[in-house]
């Protein structure tokens, strides 16, 4: 069964919720047209980036009916889109929401924040201590959110492969040190190596939204993409500019797949346990854990 998922690689404003709002609502309309059940839009579309001690005024909560109306008009039309929540400890996290006809179907708080290099994402956000997939139902299954940096700790998406995923979601604000140098195209070139690893190691297919845009000396670059299950690449958008791109995954692709290539069913999960059990109880000193 063959379903759409339309990326939205769109610019947003810093500090605008309203304004970004309304780009949501366009990309909304767009995904209408083009048939496609699954939108995605890129991590802290709701925002901006560098927010700093904008996070307060800008956060909402996951039932905010301003998030949880974003697919309004569009009924059946699932999107992921990226926001700053708030949370009952008034915790302020950099976080992915999944959301259909008024309500929230998945949450993911990005578990991994930078800071080195350009980041300092640490300050202003704190850490999620979860991972998990969401059911989305038929035709596209169990979905794993992740938050641009989640996917350079390999663990975060192959555990949300082991949690049955069958899509892997993920939102980016990706910038470029150096727009257009050999650097930036190499910096954007692993990114797509790490992401089509993860496909074929995974047996599992995966959409990345990238924003583009400038803000405040960073320019991001988009290149949002669709891999299939295999690893091959099903759509790419432009570096650089806004664009809106569907692309078509089909669910017996997936199953053929995982036929021919069972990695994820000959995986010894109990194994794996047993010497992380191992790894954490050397690197915390405890007594017996080498012979555990």
């Amino acid at each position: 069964m063959e379903y759409r998922i339309g990326l939205a690689q769109v610019e947003t404003r810093l500090g605008d919720v309203d304004t970004n709002l309304e780009i949501a609502a366009g990309a909304v309309r767009r995904a209408s047209t083009e048939g496609v059940q699954l939108l995605v839009l890129p991590e802290l579309a709701l925002t901006g980036y560098l927010l700093q001690d904008l996070v307060p005024e800008v956060a909402m909560r996951a039932d905010d009916p301003r998030l949880l109306g974003v697919a309004a008009g569009v009924p059946g039309l699932l999107v992921a889109v990226g926001f700053v929540e708030e949370t009952d400890e008034h915790r302020y996290c950099n976080s992915a929401a999944l959301v259909r006809d008024g309500a929230l179907v998945g949450l993911h708080r990005k578990v991994y924040l930078p800071t080195y290099g350009l980041f300092d994402e640490g300050r202003f956000t704190r850490t999620g201590d979860r991972i998990r997939t969401h059911d989305a139902g038929m035709p596209i299954g169990r979905i794993g959110l992740s938050v641009c940096e989640d996917f350079w700790h390999a663990s975060l998406p192959m555990l949300q492969a082991f949690d049955g995923a069958s899509l892997l979601v993920n939102l980016a604000a990706g910038p470029s040190r150096a727009p257009g140098s050999s650097a930036g195209l190499a910096a954007i070139s692993s990114w797509h190596k790490m992401q089509d690893t993860y496909a074929l190691l995974g047996t599992v297919p995966l959409a990345f939204c990238n924003r583009v845009g400038n803000e405040e000396g960073l320019t991001f670059w988009g290149g949002s993409r669709i891999v299939a299950a295999d690893g091959s690449a099903v759509v790419q958008a432009p570096l650089w500019e806004e664009a809106f791109v569907v692309g078509t995954l089909d669910t017996d692709d997936l199953r053929m797949t995982r036929y021919g290539l069972p990695i994820l069913a000959d995986e010894r999960l109990e194994l794996v346990r047993r010497e992380l059990d191992r790894i954490i109880g050397e690197r915390a000193g405890i007594d017996g854990a080498a012979d555990s």
